[in-house]
């Protein structure tokens, strides 16, 4: 089984790699999410690991978790940052948070609880909530610097099987869109969707509308918005209207 707090240290160290000598100019340069900067896109993983922090100590002494009231001076004080200080305190951020998870006793693991967004969710899964965000905003620094980056696939490996709940927060209804069956590779799943009422069915339909085969991968960027063309893999599969109208079902968060 994966292990999401090791899956987290890799994505990690990966931002580390990608960030940690970039220069001033380079800090300020677009990244994938639109009117961001690469400083940006740190410094949002950087106060989401400060927010993140805050969960887990709920988690841990079995209190609510905290709400906006403190989220907004958290942004605020990244927001005053210059580019520079984001990119090197995110670093600095993230590995705080993911040294504290790795450095707690068994009895904390197992006594860690706590209800986020409506969801009761023990540290395994407050970790792979964490990875998916950290693992697919690291994607948007790669891609700046890299076209061909790809999500990281020990990511890709855990984060596959919360797709559903990612599908149920995102998707948008198109109409005529008819039903599609999705088959993913590395690894092997199988999902349906029902593009006119923008939701998820129970099982991947066989008489489907449309069918379309993509590395887990790449459905894994759709659902998070970031399918576009020029960052399609040549193993996708499927019709180009279809695959049009998937990312207006998917158009990010």
């Amino acid at each position: 089984m994966t292990n999401p707090t090791a899956v987290l240290r890799s994505s990690h160290d990966r931002l580390t790699e990608l960030v940690l000598h970039l220069d001033g100019d380079q800090v300020t340069a677009p990244s994938y999410d639109d009117g961001w900067t690469i400083a940006d896109v740190a410094s949002h993983l950087g106060s989401q690991a400060e927010i993140f922090g805050a969960f887990l100590d709920a988690g841990l002494a079995g209190d609510e978790p905290p709400g906006s009231d403190l989220f907004q001076p958290i942004w605020d004080k990244w927001n005053a940052m210059v580019p520079a200080d984001q990119a090197s305190a995110s670093i600095e951020a993230n590995d705080a948070f993911v040294r504290r998870i790795e450095a707690l006793a068994p009895d904390e693991r197992e006594r860690f609880a706590i209800n986020l967004f409506g969801r009761d969710t023990d540290l395994d899964g407050l970790a792979t909530m964490r990875v998916g965000e950290h693992a697919v905003h690291t994607w948007d620094i790669a891609v700046a610097l890299d076209p061909k980056a790809t999500v990281a696939a020990d990511a890709v490996d855990l984060l596959i099987d919360t797709a559903p709940a990612i599908v149920a927060r995102a998707m948008k209804p198109v109409e005529g869109g008819g039903r599609v069956r999705i088959l993913t590779v590395d690894p092997e799943r199988e999902f349906g969707l029902d593009l006119d009422g923008g939701s998820l069915l129970d099982a991947a339909p066989p008489d489907a509308d449309h069918r379309v085969t993509m590395p887990a991968e790449a459905f894994l960027r759709l659902v998070y918005g970031r399918l576009d063309p020029d960052h399609l893999p040549l193993e996708v599969d499927g019709d180009a209207a279809v695959l049009g109208d998937l990312r207006e079902a998917f158009p990010g968060f």
